[in-house]
C-alpha cells in the first residue's frame, strides 16, 4: 500500500485528512501530515519529512502531496523525492488526496496518475444553467 505525507502550511494538512476521513467513511491507514509553521527551521522539518517518509513506506513507496509549488513545504518535499519510490504533487486539493486513497494499491506510477487527474478534474467552472438564473 503507498503510504501519503501530506506537507503543507499549519493546519491545512490536518483539515485535509479530516475531511478525507469523511468522504472515506473512516480515517485512511499510512496518511500523516506534516504541517510547517513560519518559525520551523527547516532543517529540522526536513529531517522530520524523513522519518515519516520511513514510517510510511512499507516497500510499496510513498507519495507526498504539498500545497503550493515554491512554497516552503513544497520545497521541502521535493528534497524527499526519490524516483520511483517517493513522488511528490504540489496543489492539493480534496479531489486529489481522495484518488491517492482510492488507488493506493496500485503501484505508486499509477497513484500519482491518479491523483494528478484526480486534483485536474476536481477543479470544475460551476455555471447557471440558461433560465436557472435567480
Amino acid at each position: 500500500m503507498i503510504g501519503i505525507l501530506i506537507i503543507a502550511h499549519e493546519h491545512l494538512g490536518d483539515g485535509f485528512i479530516h475531511c478525507a476521513s469523511h468522504v472515506m467513511g473512516e480515517i485512511p491507514k499510512r496518511l500523516l501530515h506534516l504541517g510547517v509553521y513560519i518559525q520551523d527551521d527547516t532543517n529540522v522539518v526536513v529531517s522530520k519529512a524523513r522519518e515519516m517518509v520511513r514510517q510510511l513506506d512499507d516497500g510499496d513507496g510513498v507519495l507526498i502531496l504539498s500545497d503550493i509549488y515554491g512554497a516552503t513545504p513544497c520545497n521541502i518535499a521535493s528534497q524527499l523525492i526519490i524516483s520511483g519510490k517517493v513522488e511528490c504533487l504540489s496543489g492539493i486539493n480534496l479531489p486529489m488526496l481522495v484518488r491517492a486513497l482510492t488507488y493506493r494499491d496500485q503501484p505508486l506510477a499509477v497513484v500519482v496518475e491518479k491523483a494528478l487527474s484526480g486534483g485536474k478534474d476536481g477543479v470544475i467552472h460551476i455555471q447557471l444553467e440558461s433560465g436557472n438564473a435567480a
